[in-house]
């Protein structure tokens, strides 16, 4: 049987697998994590409302039932698009290759700090779980931190939190932020009131939601300002340390800082680029054909938030893109037929603020407020996998809507161990 390898289990790469679990070939999935991350909701692991378990199933029980499937943990170091073959290192860091005939790489987006990577470790990003339990740790640590604070200078540093970037993360992270300060923590400080944290959203542009219309743009902001988060907008950051931010001119002192601005394509882009002699576009995207095909390659395809398309990086369009790939090759190796046209269907736009408060774009229809709230929570619920994962996700959110947004267990702090003693 022929051999198709994807890399990457996310929203795209995971639809290739299963497309092609009746095709008459193989299929192996390589990833350096055993999960899919349904990365959309990754926020509410950061901020305590699901633990990881509910949205980051792991592929090889995504996969139990598809025979023609194997998933290989290892990270991808190299690419020999000439020999068609895969290189890498497994998890106990032996040397691991195999060859394909079909190539699918979706290995997604990194943080982009622009030219700033420095930045990085005072100011973390949201793409993993890892990262979420890392923001986790700070949010909730921040709390703890204010309530042994030796003076309201320090107290009040480490009660301010700054969200960089007013996309749909950074909108969604702000607005739990504040959440968690006014209802989850109510009445658990004695030295001061959690409801006092100071909640800063700061973006280059002019408005927060740039993706969505202008008129769902300024209800959000009216929103983010009615909850008293302040917006600092249309200035970029300048600096970032690990005692604040400087918002142009502006010195914003903060014991959190969270990025939630830009991204970039995997350092896979870049292996798949020298290979086939191709630029990378600006945001280290690889350009691709209408087929998704990389020049002079036709058996190498990249998809997702790795291409360089005009489709937005959304997890709906990175799935349409995986189901039409695993649909061509299937085509491909049973009658040898040419791709058809791919066609992207824009399900609208979405993204939630706080209890009951979002905005949504929905076909031509524009919602706010509980409705838009409604529709996120069941638009978002039908894309968790697992039956288990959407009954445990419904009783977390409803036990959310009726008491105080957050679960006891996902607010455990762990601090790392002490050092065994020598000898």
């Amino acid at each position: 049987m022929r051999h198709v390898v994807v890399i990457g289990g996310g929203f795209a790469g995971l639809r290739v697998v299963q497309g092609l679990k009746r095709s008459p070939v193989r299929v192996t999935l390589v990833d350096r994590a055993n999960t899919h991350t349904f990365q959309p909701l990754l926020y509410q692991v950061a901020t305590g409302s699901l633990s990881p378990g509910q949205i980051a199933p792991p592929l090889r029980w995504v996969l139990r039932r598809q025979t023609n499937a194997t998933v290989q943990l290892a990270d991808v170091e190299r690419l020999d698009l000439r020999a068609r073959r895969v290189y890498g290192r497994t998890l106990d860091g032996g040397g691991w290759s195999t060859g394909y005939d079909q190539l699918v790489v979706a290995a997604g987006a990194s943080h982009s700090y622009f030219g700033h990577d420095e930045w990085a470790d005072d100011a973390p990003g949201l793409k993993t779980v890892g990262d979420a339990l890392e923001l986790r740790h700070r949010i909730f640590g921040a709390f703890e931190l204010a309530d042994v604070a030796q003076s309201d200078v320090e107290r009040r540093r480490h009660l301010t939190f700054v969200v960089v970037g007013a996309g749909p993360t950074g909108v969604e992270l702000a607005g739990q932020v504040v959440e968690i300060a006014r209802r989850t923590l109510r009445r658990e400080y004695r030295r001061f009131d959690p409801a006092d944290a100071r909640v800063v959203l700061v973006d280059a542009a002019d408005g927060v939601l740039g993706a969505f219309d202008e008129t769902l743009s300024e209800r959000a902001a009216r929103a983010l300002v009615d909850m008293g988060i302040e917006l600092r907008l249309g200035t970029p950051v300048s600096n970032v340390d690990a005692r604040g931010v400087d918002v142009g001119e502006l010195r914003i002192d903060a014991g959190t800082v969270i990025w939630a601005a830009g991204v970039q394509g995997s350092p896979l882009g870049a292996l798949v680029a020298q290979e086939a002699g191709i630029e990378l576009d600006r945001g280290g995207r690889v350009p691709v054909g209408d087929d998704f095909s990389v020049a002079g390659h036709p058996d190498v395809r990249v998809i997702g938030d790795l291409a360089s398309t005009e489709m937005p990086g959304v997890a709906p369009a990175a799935m349409q893109q995986g189901v039409w790939v695993a649909k061509s090759i299937d085509r491909f190796e049973r009658r040898r037929e040419q791709p058809r046209p791919f066609r992207y269907k824009d399900k609208g736009s979405m993204a939630t603020i706080g209890h009951r408060r979002a905005v949504a774009h929905l076909g031509g229809i524009r919602l706010s407020g509980t409705l838009a709230w409604l529709a996120w929570l069941f638009v978002h619920l039908l894309y968790v996998v697992g039956f288990a994962n959407r009954v445990l996700v419904v009783v977390r959110w409803t036990a959310s809507y009726i008491g105080r947004g957050r679960g006891r267990g996902e607010r455990v702090l762990v601090r790392p161990e002490d050092p065994a003693p020598e000898g």
